[in-house]
């Protein structure tokens, strides 16, 4: 290989140009946005700007957005609202959610398509003795399955709860609409769509009453304290106005995905392709090459300049089964051979056709279940 090949996107998506030289000038430039004079109101004009850029982006008011360190904080912000109703989320949640879900909530089924079960939902929710607190994540981070948030709004309002939507890895890459999904609060994260890292958002729906996360100073209308991150806020915004730019890219990339797989299944017709069928993001892909460990395969990979990765990477670079995978009835050795592929704005046809050539070498030389 001349170059790398960077199809990791899903992790971090390459950060813009654009963004890099905004953020460098708010950092020339300094001042706190708390401050009343010249620099301090400059600063929380660009903090504004920002702000306005990822309402437009998102389509919700921009005094619904309270910005956060990113992802994990923006979904441990919204868990910790449900106070003391009672919790349900999705099996396929990403770790974060789970993690600040804890054991007491209830993990709904997903079928083998990665799609929550409604009727479960709508069950459960009538069962429960108070009105709930419900988690869905918009797009899977491992399958790129896109969930039916507008219906399951639709039942969790109906049962008089809350939901919230980690919208994280589907900002950027497919239009996201808050208001028309009905959601209650939604997670957002600069990186994923060619912003910095550290910087995200949690969008609540007006009117809605929560309690501080960070107590301190009053930023972020009282939500959220401490001096905001001027410089990657600004990123924040710059990353905003581009990505239209970048949704309207999704059918060649999702071409290309789709021609990447098939010649995988010519290869391997045995090789699962989980979420496949339904609707899902059009740059990710999560696939098995059967009988080689993902680990493997991922520093196989690497080994010949290609970046991809075993399901998540918020795993401090453990390689491990995924949980999605197994939720959607993979056995555990079936989700220990498969890894995410994710693709974006600067994949070419020459890149997966090397891809393609570098993944038929690893299956002959490794796969036990290759017939020559």
């Amino acid at each position: 290989m001349s170059k790398a090949v960077y199809l990791d996107y899903n992790a971090t998506a390459p950060i813009h140009q654009q963004v890099v030289e905004a953020m460098a000038a708010v950092m020339t430039a300094g001042g706190n946005p708390s401050s009343v004079h010249q620099s301090g109101r400059t600063a929380r004009n660009r903090v504004e700007e920002a702000r306005a850029a990822l309402a437009g982006l998102i389509n919700c008011k921009s005094p619904e957005i309270i910005f956060t360190s990113g992802g994990t904080e923006a979904n441990n912000f919204a868990l910790s609202t449900a106070g003391d109703r009672p919790l349900f989320i999705s099996a396929a949640e990403h770790d974060s959610v789970l993690a600040a879900a804890g054991e007491a909530a209830v993990r709904l089924p997903v079928d083998s398509h990665g799609i929550l079960n409604l009727d479960v939902l709508r069950a459960a929710l009538a069962a429960a003795e108070t009105p709930a607190f419900v988690s869905v994540m918009l797009a899977n981070n491992e399958t790129g399955v896109i969930q039916p948030i507008r219906a399951i709004a639709d039942i969790v309002h109906k049962q008089d709860g809350l939901l919230h939507c980690d919208a994280i890895q589907a900002v950027g890459k497919i239009p996201v609409d808050f208001n028309e999904f009905g959601v209650d609060m939604m997670s957002v994260s600069a990186h994923k769509f060619g912003g910095p890292q550290g910087i995200g958002a949690l969008v609540l729906r007006e009117g809605l009453a929560v309690p501080a996360f960070i107590r301190g100073g009053g930023q972020e209308l009282g939500r959220r304290a401490g001096t905001e991150n001027v410089a990657a806020i600004a990123g924040l915004g710059v990353a905003a106005r581009t990505a239209e730019k970048i949704i309207a890219q999704g059918e060649a990339i999702a071409a290309l995905r789709d021609e990447m797989e098939a010649r995988i299944r010519d290869l391997s017709p045995a090789s699962r392709i989980y979420g496949g069928t339904v609707p899902r993001l059009p740059n990710t892909s999560s696939i098995e090459m059967p009988g080689v460990p993902a680990e493997l395969q991922v520093m196989s990979f690497d080994l010949d300049g290609f970046a991809v990765s075993a399901g998540s990477a918020c795993s401090s670079g453990k390689v491990k089964a995924s949980h999605v995978l197994k939720a959607m009835g993979a056995s555990e050795e079936e989700a220990g051979t498969a890894i995410r592929i994710s693709l974006g704005w600067r994949t070419t046809a020459a890149d997966i056709d090397a891809f393609i050539d570098s993944w038929r070498k690893l299956y002959k030389r490794k796969s036990p279940k290759f017939a020559a």
